[in-house]
């Protein structure tokens, strides 16, 4: 129940925020829009009862109160009018004076109590001087100023002044405003106007909620529940229907949950069938992998009786299974064959290939044929027969006279081998090749003699080996691997490629291997027993 409520507090939480942040601006603005409005009303306010003030009085009578200050009835009318004003337009006084270079002089000010104040002087208050000679000057500038007096407190103050006959400026009728009474008011429309403000945004965000709530939330919860009794649809195998009608893109996301439920139950389907036919297929390739891994010599040393050399050889497939292969096999009592092959392509085509290509090889070379060039001459015509695949082999193949170290040797498209004499290093040991195996009939293949002699050891391998890539697309090439082979160029032939293979290894780090790994050393010790050696 508590989830289902997250969606609704989200919405509750963002409209709360989003009033607040409505309010902020609005108080913001309508404050400033109030306090603009309420200061042109209050100086519009203070200027007419100023105006109101001069218009009552006989400017050519200023000189007479000054030279003899007497209340009269005249006096007393202005006064009690003076009064009116004040009280009518909550003035704090309504006053008239004459100005001076430094003092002020009273004739007539509202609330008087009975003071006399005519021809009373006073000295400026902090901007009485200068709301005074402003409102004197021939051009007056009708504009409230804020002045601050130790008695009476801020106020604001409007001037105008008083005439007389001649049309000159005897006297000035000022208006003083409580600046507090100015904030006051100013605060309490504010706060009017920003309460209205605020109910309306209420009562419209409420609606505003309802109708949401109505027409997305509840909606969404129930595909929420749809979507979580989906699981439960598929094992009881009952198709989700959504009844949701609210003719926008909600319906249309429960017409698309309808046909995900839909497809959902086709695609789990399916996979289970192809999960199924994986396993298939995965076991089989285990088992064609032992039958694969079985089909290469495996036990060593492989002929245990002879001590007129030594031989390792591994095969490390990319895939379950793969392409490249290695043999070796005594023709007769006095004739060892040495087969290291690479078939194009990886995985089960290139397997099956590879079985074909070193049944041929071996059965041609068993029949006593002491020639490697007519070897692959024969298996080339039967591999090249129904190759629709165009699949082909490369081929290194020597047979080698055991009592004399004599060999013939021939390179079909393969990599060089690598060759270590007595008490020296590996270097790669290069000749023309010839094409690869079952890319043509009729092909005749190039074969060549040489001698090895006790001490000797030969190293074949595939292209997996110079072909090792790390993660930065760098191969591992042929120095680094005479500089592996070379690390202890006189040790047996199962370290020497354990030293190869731990090179590559470390060479490629996390990156995948990209090809077959095949290797085979050849240690020649000759007639004498190899512990002599």
């Amino acid at each position: 129940m508590k989830s289902k409520n997250k969606l609704t507090l989200k919405l509750i939480r963002g409209m709360i925020i989003m009033i607040s942040i409505i309010s902020v601006i609005c108080i913001i603005f309508i404050s400033i829009l109030i306090k603009d409005q309420m200061m042109d009303n209050y100086s519009h306010l203070a200027f007419g009862s100023a105006w109101t003030v001069a218009k009552l009085i006989d400017g050519d009578c200023i000189d007479d109160y000054l030279e003899h200050p007497e209340r009269d009835e005249y006096y007393m009318t202005v006064r009690e009018q003076m009064n009116e004003i004040s009280h009518n337009f909550g003035l704090m006084y309504c006053y008239v004076f004459v100005p001076h270079e430094d003092h002020l002089t009273y004739i007539w000010a509202s609330d008087d109590e009975d003071v006399m104040i005519i021809g009373m002087d006073d000295v400026y208050s902090d901007g009485g001087k200068e709301i005074s000679y402003m409102a004197f000057s021939k051009d007056p500038e009708f504009e409230m100023i804020s002045d601050t007096d130790k008695v009476y407190g801020e106020f604001m103050v409007a001037c105008v002044p008083i005439y007389d006959s001649s049309g000159e400026p005897v006297a000035l009728a000022a208006a003083d405003i409580s600046t507090e009474k100015i904030r006051t008011a100013i605060f309490n429309a504010a706060m009017k106007i920003i309460t209205i403000t605020v109910i309306v945004m209420l009562v419209t965000v409420l609606i505003y909620y309802i109708s949401i709530k109505k027409n997305m939330i509840e909606p969404i919860l129930q595909l929420n529940d749809t979507a979580n009794g989906m699981i439960n649809g598929f094992i009881n195998s009952d198709i989700v229907r959504v009844d949701i009608h609210t003719n926008d893109e909600i319906e249309m996301l429960a017409h698309s949950l309808e046909k995900m439920d839909t497809d959902l139950r086709a695609y789990i389907s399916e996979n289970t069938r192809i999960t199924a036919e994986k396993e298939r297929i995965g076991a089989e390739l285990d088992v064609a992998t032992k039958i694969q891994a079985n089909m290469l010599p495996s036990i060593f040393p492989p002929f245990p009786e002879r001590n007129e050399f030594a031989l390792y050889a591994i095969m490390d497939p990319a895939k379950e299974v793969g392409g490249d292969f290695y043999d070796f096999f005594l023709i007769d009592n006095d004739h060892v064959a040495l087969v290291m092959a690479d078939v194009s392509g990886k995985g089960v085509p290139a397997a099956l290939f590879m079985v074909i290509a070193k049944t041929l090889i071996k059965n041609h070379a068993q029949l006593g044929e002491y020639s490697p060039s007519k070897v692959l001459m024969q298996a080339n015509e039967q591999l090249c027969e129904g190759n629709e695949a165009g699949l082909f082999v490369t081929v290194w193949l020597a047979i080698i006279e055991i009592s004399t170290g004599k060999g013939m040797a021939a390179n079909a498209g393969h990599e060089h081998p690598a060759l270590r004499h007595a008490n020296g290093e590996f270097e790669l040991v290069k000749y023309r090749h010839s094409p690869a195996v079952a890319t043509m009939e009729g092909m005749r293949f190039k074969e060549h003699e040489f001698q090895i002699l006790p001490g000797d050891t030969l190293f074949v391998y595939t292209d997996g080996v110079p072909e090792a890539t790390d993660r930065h697309n760098e191969l591992f090439g042929t120095d680094r691997m005479l500089e592996a082979l070379n690390r202890e160029p006189g040790a047996e032939p199962k370290k020497l490629l354990q030293h190869v293979k731990e090179a590559v290894d470390e060479f490629v780090g996390e990156a995948p291997q990209f090809d077959d790994l095949t290797m085979l050393g050849f240690t020649y010790f000759g007639t004498q027993d190899k512990t002599d050696t």
